[in-house]
């Protein structure tokens, strides 16, 4: 071989050698990356789960305030038949 395949031999050498080990910077980046994508996804799923858990916590809460409530309109109804049953006494009293 001559010089100028000699010359063109090693300037090909390099540039394959440059392009390997931007190649493996790249990929050691791009794992690093997806660690990172890994743990975010991780921690998402896990405050999804805290969210979901909330709302079940809100749905008996509320779930609890209706039957409060449904019992609060009970206690009056019974609270509204009694005094007009006392009402209807003392009306027939005063008759007498």
């Amino acid at each position: 071989m001559n010089v100028a395949e000699w010359i063109l031999v090693c300037i090909l050498s390099v540039t394959l050698f440059v392009f390997l080990i931007v190649g493996i910077v790249f990929l050691i980046k791009l794992m690093g990356l997806i660690k990172e994508a890994k743990k975010i996804t991780v921690t998402a799923q896990s405050i999804a789960e805290k969210a979901d858990s909330i709302a079940g916590k809100a749905d008996d809460v509320a779930s609890n305030v209706k039957r409060m409530s449904y019992m609060g309109s009970l206690s009056s109804l019974a609270n509204l038949i009694k005094n007009r049953y006392n009402a209807g006494k003392a009306s027939k009293k005063g008759k007498e």
